[in-house]
Formats: structure tokens, C-alpha cells, sequence
């Protein structure tokens, strides 16, 4: 029976000995979560920088895209070069959500109607329709008359993959939807250096985007174009 009890005071005299010291360390060092699943979405959220300056988060950077715009003129990223943007991928035909967005991308425009250094891309998901002149009369239809607004056009896989990918912004070819494809009706902002940026929600979460259907999210987006400029 001593035995029994000498043996497993020596167990925990080891593992004193062993690992306590460890464990001190890390709980010293903070490292006591490392190699878990919340050390990884703490890696993640650090990915996601705070100017302090504006209070604006810092995420991305824009892919390069090379593009036509209505005016049958090659547009890329560095078009958009020294300016505050917004991004949208969109579709002429649509009859769901494409036309409250773009009226809500008119009611931004008319805001910085003045500012030579804002611009707005509304990139076609459905380029094989919307050519150069379909998008220029859909340009003219919403009355779209900012300089530095283009309606884009080009190779459809590319620019999928420049937003679902690129962007993050979901769209696809569906033929279950009403107008033949699906996507999300989210503005991207882009800052003067080609980075996405955005804002925390109520909750302090990062919003990442901006919903295009919403008022209360348009006012914010109007708010944050204008702590860029």
C-alpha cells in the first residue's frame, strides 16, 4: 500500500517538476492558445488593419483588371490611381436588384459630382450581352454622367474571377434566377492606393462592404468616401 502512494507522489512530483514551469511560461508569454482554432481567427482579424486616423479598416488590395468601358475605351486599375472609388458587379438585363443599386450609385455619384478625384467601376457579369453600346445606353438611361464613372465589359471568366476571387463579391451564371445569374448587391470602396477599405458595424465587426440596397448603408458609404477624400 506505501508503494502504491510513493508511486504516485513520484507521478506528481514529475509533472510538477516537467510541466508546470511550461504552462507558467506560456500563460506568461501569452501563448497558451497557440496552434488552436482561436489562434488562428485571432491571426485572421489581425489581417484586418484600423486607420486610426479616419477609423476606417485597411484590407485588401485591388487586383489589376483591364477592361472596355462604354465609350469602347481600355480602362485598368491604374485609371483609378490618386482616386477614392466604388466598385460593383452588376448586369443591364437584371430587373431584381441591379436598378436600386444603380440608383443608389447615382445618388453617390451626384454627391461628388464636383470631385475629379472619385470614381465609380460597375463591372458586367453578363459582358457576352452588355457591350460597349448596350452599357452606354444603360449609361445614359440612369443618367450616369460622372467622368470617372465607367460601365465595364470584357472576358466573362476573368471577371468572375475577379469578383468572386478578386473582390469576394459573389456572382454566377444561374439559371434558376429570374435574369440568368446571381450575385450579391455589395459596393466595394477603394482608396486612393488601390486598398479596399470599410468600416466596423454597430457590433464592432468588420463590415467589409457596403450594401447597395440599403439607404442606411449608402449614407454610411457617402460618409466614409468622404473621410478618403
Amino acid at each position: 500500500m506505501k508503494a502504491k502512494y510513493i508511486g504516485l507522489f513520484a507521478v506528481i512530483l514529475i509533472f510538477g517538476i516537467i510541466f508546470v514551469p511550461k504552462i507558467h511560461d506560456r500563460i506568461v508569454n501569452n501563448t497558451i492558445v497557440d496552434n488552436t482554432r482561436m489562434s488562428t481567427a485571432k491571426s485572421q482579424e489581425a489581417d484586418v488593419v484600423v486607420d486610426t486616423s479616419k477609423k476606417l479598416l485597411v484590407l485588401q488590395e485591388v487586383p489589376a483588371f483591364d477592361f472596355i468601358n462604354q465609350d469602347s475605351q481600355a480602362i485598368t486599375n491604374d485609371f483609378y490611381r490618386g482616386k477614392v472609388y466604388v466598385v460593383e458587379f452588376f448586369f443591364s438585363s437584371c430587373t431584381t436588384i441591379c436598378p436600386i443599386m444603380n440608383r443608389n450609385m447615382l445618388q453617390v455619384s451626384k454627391e461628388f459630382a464636383s470631385q475629379e478625384n472619385f470614381g465609380i467601376a460597375s463591372i458586367s457579369i453578363d459582358p457576352s450581352f452588355d457591350t460597349p453600346q448596350v452599357l452606354k445606353a444603360y449609361a445614359n438611361r440612369y443618367k450616369a454622367t460622372h467622368p470617372n464613372w465607367n460601365f465595364l465589359t470584357g472576358d466573362k471568366d476573368t471577371i468572375h474571377k475577379l469578383s468572386n476571387e478578386g473582390f469576394k463579391l459573389f456572382a454566377a451564371q444561374d439559371k434558376d434566377e429570374i435574369d440568368g445569374f446571381s450575385h450579391s448587391g455589395l459596393f466595394a470602396l477603394i482608396d486612393q492606393n488601390g486598398v479596399v477599405r470599410s468600416r466596423k458595424d454597430k457590433h464592432g465587426n468588420p463590415l467589409f462592404y457596403y450594401n447597395g440596397l440599403e439607404q442606411e448603408s449608402i449614407d454610411m458609404l457617402i460618409q466614409d468616401i468622404k473621410k478618403l477624400l
